[in-house]
């Protein structure tokens, strides 16, 4: 599949996720971890019988880390929910890109580039026309917004970590062992809170049927195949676009308007995806021009 057409698909699948938790109506953290599980439970079978199992201790380790690191995104940025508005959370857990623009740069030694940088600045002020300048003048630094960074962190460090390992390993083996990896630190965390996993409502179990098929695990298997062969922070950045697309799907599907700045805010933040996937002209084509 073309890696940029895979991506689309992914970003398009995950976007799904606001609507499924909205729709099952119970603890965030307690979707997040059938989210994950039921994912793995239908893709392990395959892995099985295709022999999907062998990877060697290192690839191993990583493909844990991941999946730890992918539950802490979720949970933090979910607890961060419960404490501001879902707006600014939202805002401020999508600043990714920068992170990952950053940690490419000092860990990498690898310059994004000039059009990566503007078009994270205009997908950002996009973001921000999106959600409302109001709640960001009024925002006051407390845990929730601490906690929104911290899952923004957690976000590009997983596309980091995947990134780095998609070249030497099968796509499947390591979304085996992150989702089971994730699975397993999720559970504890609603063990933890005391959250009810069970008796839950026919609507509840396929809400959660939903986010695993097709937000994780058609979303994150086509997103992680484009990390193989895109760099890291273009796919950061096209990430964003999941805010806008979801969006247009709670307009579609649960009948919520969409107000001018919120459509004018996504143009601008599909505007800036568009610039940072632009080849840059290149010295020799300045000079014959």
């Amino acid at each position: 599949m073309n890696p940029k057409l895979s991506l689309v698909i992914g970003i398009l699948c995950i976007s799904f996720s606001p609507i499924f938790v909205k729709l099952a109506g119970v603890s965030p953290i307690g979707s997040a971890f059938y989210r994950v599980f039921i994912a793995w439970i239908c893709l392990a079978p395959f892995c099985v019988f295709r022999q999907k199992l062998k990877i060697d201790k290192k690839q191993l380790l990583i493909s844990i880390a991941a999946g730890m690191v992918f539950a802490l995104d979720i949970a933090v940025w979910n607890i961060s929910l419960l404490k501001i508005s879902a707006t600014v959370s939202t805002l401020i857990a999508n600043l990714a890109p920068v992170w990952v623009g950053l940690m490419s740069f000092l860990f990498l030694r690898k310059g994004s580039g000039r059009l990566f940088w503007i078009g994270t600045l205009i997908a950002i002020a996009g973001m921000v026309v999106l959600v409302g300048y109001e709640h960001i003048l009024h925002m006051e630094l407390n845990a929730g917004i601490l906690l929104a960074i911290l899952a923004s962190f957690f976000y590009a460090t997983y596309i980091m970590i995947t990134k780095n390992i998609m070249a030497g390993i099968d796509v499947f083996s390591f979304m085996f062992y992150s989702m089971l990896s994730a699975s397993i630190f999720l559970l504890v965390i609603n063990g933890y809170m005391h959250n009810d996993l069970i008796h839950l409502s026919l609507k509840v179990w396929l809400c959660f049927v939903g986010m695993g098929l097709i937000c994780q695990l058609a979303g994150w298997l086509t997103i992680n195949y484009s990390l193989r062969y895109l760099e890291s922070t273009r796919v950061s950045i096209a990430l964003l676009s999941q805010t806008v697309f979801a969006g247009l799907l709670a307009a579609f599907l649960l009948n919520e308007r969409l107000g001018f700045n919120e459509i004018v805010g996504s143009i601008i933040v599909l505007a800036g995806i568009a610039v940072t996937f632009l080849k840059p002209r290149s010295k020799k084509a300045d000079t014959l021009a």
